[in-house]
């Protein structure tokens, strides 16, 4: 009889006119699903360089302006004009440096180390299995701040935010009795891409962003936690946000949830994975050699000659391999005490299945890679890069309406990013541009025209 009274309140629901919020979300969701594939809009792109390259030249595209010599620190005019790719040395170039190009690109050797370790412990099952235990013994009114904490921790690994964190969030809350689509959209706004750890997306999104500013000043780079601050406020606040907008917002709208109970306890740690994460904990307190190797005076990873631990120092430069080790370390340790690694041939399979999922990835950063070359080739960036930068002195915005339009651009850009983690690079260009004009201008310079990346005296590197 219940079932009776429920079903013309479906069909009500569904027949209901939907409200300008829905229709905007619609239509969202239909200008996203056209948008193409990132390795499609970068063949795109570098195809519209290539054409563009070859036109400015023939225009005679040149630009001016004043950079800093790092020897001297002294400031210089310099010219730049445009080299043309389908010229007879841009077309030696296309076809001599492609391997190049790609065997270069950072991102490339990055993912490969990282994801021995990570996709490995993915693989054996212990994030899905840490997941599981955490939600378990997290107490009721804690859930939903435990659940969204865990979507933002979760982007440590590739997939398990998604596939794993996701359905866990529905069962958990359906197990307290709680609507399962309040459960649902609390882990979905969690994984969101900040997170309170260095995670292997940071190492790519660094060398990309490296590589962007390197295409205006070649002596100058980012470290791996440089956005690790920011990283950790945002985490802090998406947390404190997505809970009080589930518990005081989505949860009442949805109302009590009167549909079937949780039939038993299929989400529980079974005693295999309890083992597991035992000897995963145990691995990881073996860690504790990374910092024998790192904190003691005159350590191997502290910078042999200042050493400093920050910077560039051994410790930072090996941390992506470190970051492998530790999860090889735990992935093993939980892979041996559930049983899903019985011997090394799982382990290698392990790695060879995480490999073979990055072929898109792989492919995509070929294309990438390529696109950035020529960008870098033909000069365009530099002449771009002075022009935008004299607009922008004469438009004199200030600091926060550039914040505001660099916001507006990678949120843009972030439409896509979320199914494409790669179009990053879009953002990377944007952002080494920003912080090229905003954060490292020169004070003893009256007139510094543009983005060309200078290393001021006032900032010493």
């Amino acid at each position: 009889m219940s079932e009776q009274r429920r079903i013309p309140s479906t069909i009500e629901t569904a027949a209901a006119p939907k409200t300008f919020l829905q229709k905007l979300l619609d239509a969202v969701e239909r200008v996203g699903n056209k948008v193409p594939h990132p390795a499609v809009i970068f063949f795109i792109l570098a195809g519209l360089v290539i054409l563009l390259s070859h036109l400015l030249y023939l225009l005679g595209t040149t630009v001016s302006y004043e950079v800093v010599n790092p020897q001297t620190h002294k400031v210089e005019s310099a010219t730049a004009m445009v080299n043309s790719l389908l010229g007879a040395d841009g077309i030696r170039f296309m076809l001599t440096s492609m391997v190049r190009n790609f065997s270069s690109f950072g991102p490339v050797g990055i993912i490969f180390v990282v994801m021995v370790g990570v996709g490995l412990a993915e693989h054996a099952g212990l994030m899905t299995a840490l997941i599981k235990k955490i939600v378990q013994v997290t107490p009721r009114k804690a859930v939903t701040w435990i659940l969204v904490t865990l979507g933002v921790v979760s982007s440590i690994a590739s997939d398990a935010d998604y596939l794993v964190l996701i359905p866990l969030g529905a069962a958990a809350f359906l197990s307290l009795g709680r609507h399962p689509l309040a459960g649902l959209a609390a882990a979905f706004a969690g994984v969101s891409g900040v997170n309170f750890l260095i995670v292997p997306i940071d190492g790519i999104l660094t060398e990309i962003t490296n590589d962007a500013i390197h295409l205006l000043n070649p002596t100058h780079s980012i470290g791996l936690t440089t956005n690790f601050y920011f990283a950790v406020v945002s985490s802090l606040v998406l947390i404190v946000v997505c809970t009080l907008v589930t518990e005081r917002v989505v949860e009442p709208r949805l109302g009590e949830y009167r549909g079937e109970a949780a039939a038993g306890s299929g989400d529980e740690v079974s005693p295999d994975e309890a083992r597991g994460l035992r000897l995963a904990l145990y691995a990881l307190a073996a860690s504790i050699v990374i910092a024998l190797l790192t904190f003691p005076t005159a350590a191997p990873l502290r910078d042999p000659r200042t050493g400093s631990i920050v910077g560039d120092t051994p410790f930072m430069n090996s941390l992506i391999v470190l970051i492998m080790l530790v999860f090889l370390a735990v992935g093993i340790g939980y892979g041996v005490g559930a049983k899903t690694i019985t011997s090394t041939i799982d382990g290698i399979n392990a790695v060879t299945k995480t490999f073979a999922g990055l072929s898109g990835l792989i492919f995509l950063l070929f294309i990438i890679s390529q696109f950035l070359a020529y960008f870098n080739y033909s000069n365009i960036a530099t002449i771009v890069a002075v022009d935008l930068g004299d607009a922008l002195e004469h438009a004199n915005l200030g600091t926060l309406p550039l914040l505001l339009g660099f916001i507006t651009i990678t949120g843009a850009v972030g439409v896509d990013c979320r199914r494409h983690p790669e179009m990053g690079d879009i953002r990377a260009d944007f952002r080494a541009a920003v912080h090229e004009n905003w954060g490292s201008r020169p004070k003893s310079c009256s007139r510094l025209t543009g983005w060309a990346i200078r290393r001021p005296t006032a900032y010493p590197r």
